[in-house]
């Protein structure tokens, strides 16, 4: 039959046409000329529909034998041509990793936030308190009962609360270090947590839904607003190298008795009005208060005894002044052009 030996010859034809290409271009190229759309062997099948069935069943047969023997001639012919090519570059590209080599001028910086928060640290250190440390992922008493919240608390709800499969969440703020200095510490006691914690905002310049926070809590005997006050004053002065425009507004946190919230005048605008601030002029800055006795008495103190004031500097809106940065965005984007203007 006239059209079996085409399809056979096909065969010899590709296996002499692929054993002889360059590269792997030319390889691919050279196949579509033969099992392509419109290659040889596709042709030559054009012409089955005046065959009878036998005739088709076995033209059929030994076009899928030599279509595949083709596929599997490409297949050998690119691991052979990528062989060739790995062992000429071996030849051609020679690196002597014992080479030293010479250090750039180019040095990394550290990130805004880290470098505000070592300045924080080391105001709070000066003024007597500790630094502690707790987990990201917390569990519900930590993070909400123990600090008051009522089990029907908007902040529970997970619109503002990212929660594991486990029952557990990532920490809303670091609040949920307070619990642990009461459990474990011995008052009077002063310190400050600083750390990353997990929120479901809507992203803006102003929000972000993983952001940094520095929690702060004293307790001791007879403490007052006026002491809260004087520590949130002295670390801003310290901060901004100036005597910054405050305003204490009521604030509710159920974790403190009264509560206040501590804004400060957008410095990125002035206090004229920009997105940062919300075009108020102002930016909440230090949610604080005097500890609540519940809290107190939840830690195993006695709140007849002992008293104390807590607070919740937002670090990453501390950076945005600091620097006037208008987006928060900015912080947490990696952008290396934006991080290196921050050398430390």
């Amino acid at each position: 039959m006239a059209i079996l030996e085409d399809i056979q010859s096909i065969y010899a034809e590709a296996e002499n046409v692929l054993n002889s290409v360059a590269n792997e271009e030319e390889l691919d190229n050279q196949k579509n000329l033969f099992i392509g759309k419109k290659g040889k062997l596709t042709n030559i099948l054009k012409v089955m529909g005046s065959l009878s069935v036998e005739e088709k069943k076995t033209l059929g047969k030994e076009a899928n034998e030599t279509q595949k023997k083709i596929e599997e001639l490409v297949q050998n012919v690119r691991t052979k041509l990528k062989n060739e090519f790995y062992e000429v570059t071996l030849k051609q590209e020679f690196f002597d990793v014992l080479k030293p080599v010479k250090l750039s001028d180019k040095r990394g910086s550290i990130h805004p936030v880290s470098q505000i928060q070592a300045e924080v640290e080391a105001i709070f250190t000066s003024l007597g308190f500790s630094i502690m440390d707790g987990p990201e992922v917390e569990t519900d008493e930590n993070n909400f009962e123990a600090l008051n919240f009522t089990g029907d608390h908007p902040a529970r709800d997970t619109q503002d609360t990212f929660y594991t499969t486990d029952g557990k969440l990532l920490r809303t703020h670091t609040s949920a270090i307070q619990v642990r200095a009461l459990r474990n510490l011995k008052p009077p006691f002063r310190i400050i947590a600083p750390g990353r914690v997990f929120r479901y905002e809507e992203v803006d310049a102003s929000h972000e839904t993983t952001f940094y926070q520095v929690e702060g809590m004293v307790v001791g005997k007879d403490i007052s607003i006026a002491h809260l006050i004087y520590t949130m004053e002295t670390l801003l002065s310290e901060i901004f190298k100036e005597k910054v425009k405050t305003r204490l507004r009521p604030g509710y946190f159920p974790f403190v008795e009264p509560g206040f919230e501590l804004d400060i005048q957008c410095l990125v605008c002035k206090g004229k009005g920009c997105s940062v601030c919300k075009h108020s002029g102002w930016l909440e800055l230090l949610p604080c208060g005097l500890v609540h006795p519940q809290v107190l008495e939840y830690g195993g103190l006695d709140s007849k005894e002992w008293t104390g004031f807590a607070f919740g500097l937002g670090l990453d809106r501390l950076v945005m002044m600091r620097y006037g940065i208008h987006d928060i965005r900015y912080l947490h984007s990696g952008n290396l052009r934006f991080l290196k203007q921050f050398p430390a």
